[in-house]
């Protein structure tokens, strides 16, 4: 017989397995192409359960989105800890890894699930990942050593997410891009997003 009463501990653990396999599952095959149904029956519960924990797949989406956001940030911290490494090649590499998020299991979203995320969400939602967002930016340009202002950080997610979606996006959003380019077209948009950074670094002396 299916178990039908559970500890607060064993919600909690079925809770982090569900964003765990979700997240797992969207970084590898992307966010529209994850549905309910594959994460939970992968974590063996049923549909109204899930739902006992997520009252929208957009909800769960976001917490998933959270759940990631610590250990991107370890990953930054990482390479600059890293002697092997020099300041320039850490942030490089950095953002190269996002950018291939899919190898690294890493879930980024396209411009399709950006769009379809945010006509869903409520707006304290959409002020909350916002405010996520930036904190998440905030830190680690500080673990990069640049301390720049709110406006500044802006221009970085921006930039960031500019060279995450493009990368997403080529050739089946944007089918006139040249799809044979695109790696390439990725490490020079790296490059100059991180000539703006140390540029900033270099300001604030």
């Amino acid at each position: 017989m299916p178990k039908v009463a559970y500890s607060e501990e064993e919600k909690a653990q079925i809770r982090e397995n569900l964003i765990v396999t979700g997240l797992a599952l969207m970084a590898k095959q992307g966010i529209q192409h994850t549905t309910v149904e594959q994460i939970y029956r992968k974590v063996g519960i049923s549909r109204t359960f899930f739902y006992s924990f997520f009252s929208t797949k957009e909800d769960f989406v976001l917490e998933t989105l959270y759940y990631q956001q610590p250990k991107i940030l370890a990953y930054a911290k990482k390479l600059m800890a890293d002697p092997a490494l020099s300041w320039r090649q850490a942030v490089e590499q950095f953002f190269l890894t996002c950018c291939y998020g899919e190898q690294n299991g890493i879930a980024v979203m396209s411009i399709e699930e950006q769009s379809q995320l945010f006509r869903r969400l409520s707006k304290e939602s959409e002020r909350v990942f916002r405010q996520k967002q930036t904190d998440l930016f905030c830190q680690i340009l500080k673990s990069f050593g640049v301390d720049v202002g709110l406006q500044q950080v802006g221009v970085v997610v921006n930039l960031c997410l500019t060279v995450l979606v493009i990368r997403r996006a080529i050739p089946d959003t944007l089918p006139f891009f040249v799809s044979n380019a695109a790696d390439e077209t990725v490490q020079v948009q790296v490059r100059s997003l991180v000539d703006y950074l140390e540029q900033q670094k270099r300001t604030e002396r």
